[in-house]
């Protein structure tokens, strides 16, 4: 049976807490495995009008802390989501971020919601999501509203979401159908992949702007498992074959994507993780009205991106929840 914590201070700091969502045994064998629900404080001074649940992707978790005070600024109570094995919830030994099904994940994800709701009855809740964590809301609200339990989600932000796998026609083919096989042999197996540099874009240590804990989300990122890419691959098919959300959805892209293997100046004004254009091609696979915006120069992350390209990515959002929320 499921338990809960009692809310505590949170590794953030002052105005932060966390509570732990115990979630049982691991059904890929890891373990107990557990989420954490971290929540910023309403402040004296600010109106509740809604609320927000954040839910981060591959190789993140929750650090954000100026994208919680906009939407704190705005009327909505913010909340964030480590999932299991993720950032703050993952325990020694486990496989990071690992599940073989995507559908697992909607345990802590109807848990942090119900929070949400017992928290703020009544008021309207906004998912954002970023990357891997936009392929996982998108799955999770169509299972919701296949049951008719759309309420109390009333739209739906994505940052960069992942919708599809880039790189070659190959690697949609051929490997995502031996990727079938090899998960049921080896799914923990790690997968041979060059070191990315988006990390080292990021943080103080590198050429960014923001600090985060490289234990939770290390600069040369975590490795890809077998079993993990093969549960994503699931999930995005399942997303080409149409979905149905239920809500309105916002989708904020980078205007273009750069890969290259070194950094350059260029890595701070581009996606050099996802390809935009299958960002821009898959959008309209939520099923409800969806706004796709280009940002131009933002990173994968656009809330993270270099001042000007953030700004306008705010801006669009505060037009958008002004519009829907």
């Amino acid at each position: 049976m499921t338990t809960r914590s009692l809310w505590r201070p949170d590794v953030l700091g002052e105005g932060y807490q966390q509570r732990v969502l115990e979630l049982g045994p691991d059904p890929d064998g890891e373990g107990d495995v557990r989420a954490v629900l971290v929540r910023r404080d309403v402040r004296a001074d600010e109106t509740v009008r809604g609320a927000v649940l954040y839910v981060h992707g591959f190789t993140d978790y929750f650090f954000q802390t100026e994208m919680a005070d906009f939407f704190a600024e705005h009327g909505l109570a913010f909340h964030a989501l480590d999932l299991r094995k993720c950032g703050r919830a993952r325990r020694e030994g486990q496989t990071p971020h690992y599940v073989s099904d995507l559908a697992l994940c909607d345990e802590e994800l109807e848990l942090a919601l119900a929070e949400v709701e017992a928290t703020h009855p009544g008021l309207p809740v906004v998912v954002v999501a970023h990357s891997t964590g936009g392929l996982m809301t998108a799955l999770w609200l169509d299972r919701r509203r296949a049951r008719g339990e759309v309420a109390p989600v009333v739209g739906l932000v994505h940052n960069s979401p992942w919708y599809d796998l880039q790189g070659s026609a190959v690697m949609r083919g051929p490997v995502t159908q031996a990727l079938r096989v090899a998960s049921r042999a080896r799914p923990f197996r790690q997968l041979k992949a060059p070191l990315g540099h988006y990390g080292r874009t990021l943080h103080v240590e590198g050429t960014g702007e923001w600090e985060f804990d490289t234990t939770f989300k290390p600069l040369d990122g975590f490795g890809v498992t077998v079993g993990w890419l093969n549960a994503v691959r699931r999930g995005h098919a399942r997303l080409h074959r149409g979905l149905d959300v239920g809500v309105p959805a916002l989708v904020l892209r980078s205007d273009k994507t750069h890969y290259a293997a070194d950094y350059s100046e260029r890595s701070d004004v581009a996606d050099i993780v996802l390809d935009v254009r299958q960002i821009q091609r898959w959008s309209g696979c939520l099923g409800q009205e969806t706004l796709v915006v280009p940002i131009a120069d933002a990173r994968h992350d656009v809330y993270l991106s270099l001042k000007q390209p953030r700004d306008t990515a705010y801006a669009v959002t505060e037009k958008w929840l002004r519009e829907h929320v």
